[in-house]
């Protein structure tokens, strides 16, 4: 058995590099994976692509890695963050906004091995005829563009072809986990925590609960050990049996 619980977490991401593209798990503030995104600061990490789906609307996680100025492109469907447009609009940060089942299915897709694939959503709209603002130049002006996305009809009906993501890293946050990688996340936690997971070609996991391997059942397993490297705690460990 692999052991993949690392005493220091932080030291661990250290390997993350400026530049770097990272999908992060969680849905809104439940199961964010605050503890490494603010890990990522205190690294002095910088110039980083972040998918995932939502800012926040706090100095936190992502929040505090986009008010440092260590952002360079956002891929998400709900961004609230003011002081986020504030850069956007100012030309600091670019975004390529994105359907929320479609960011989802984009992370599924990389992580299990598919290149691409079309859906209906954003068919029609800027966010796939290559009109949506990717950067503004400061003076309230589009600098440039999400690029035009290939459509086709299937059935009548128009269809966009989306790619899947193969983040460099994926962090997530999880309820419970064992020393071999095995992940159940807590009610609304689970969304988007088991995608980042898979599509990231390095992927650390923070848990609130640490287990030995084998306690977590079969059905309990919200993202098995095969697709997460590092593990570490933000609570005290679970005393071994």
């Amino acid at each position: 058995m692999i052991d993949k619980f690392r005493d220091d977490l932080a030291e661990a991401l250290d390997v993350v590099w400026s530049g770097a593209t990272i999908a992060v798990g969680g849905f809104g503030s439940s199961g964010r994976p605050d503890a490494l995104l603010n890990a990522l600061s205190d690294l002095d990490k910088r110039d980083l692509h972040l998918y995932v789906n939502n800012v926040g609307d706090d100095f936190t996680g992502v929040g505090r890695l986009v008010r440092e100025g260590r952002v360079r492109r956002i891929t998400a469907s709900f961004p609230i963050l003011q002081e986020f447009y504030d850069d956007y609009f100012a030309g600091r940060i670019e975004l390529e906004l994105i359907p929320q089942g479609t960011l989802a299915e984009r992370m599924r897709a990389g992580g299990a091995g598919v290149a691409a694939f079309y859906t209906p959503s954003s068919a029609g709209t800027m966010l796939s005829d290559g009109t949506f603002p990717l950067t503004y130049d400061g003076e309230g002006q589009p600098a440039s563009f999400v690029p035009a996305k290939e459509t086709r009809q299937f059935n009548g009906r128009d269809y966009v072809l989306e790619y899947g993501i193969n983040a460099d890293f994926g962090l997530v946050k999880a309820q419970l986990g064992d020393r071999s990688g095995n992940l159940r996340f807590h009610l609304s936690a689970r969304n988007f925590n088991p995608l980042a997971g898979m599509c990231g070609r390095v992927t650390f996991a923070e848990v609130e609960q640490l287990v030995e391997t084998g306690d977590i059942g079969p059905d309990d397993i919200h993202l098995p050990g095969v697709f997460v490297d590092h593990i570490g705690m933000t609570a005290a460990p679970v005393p071994a049996h």
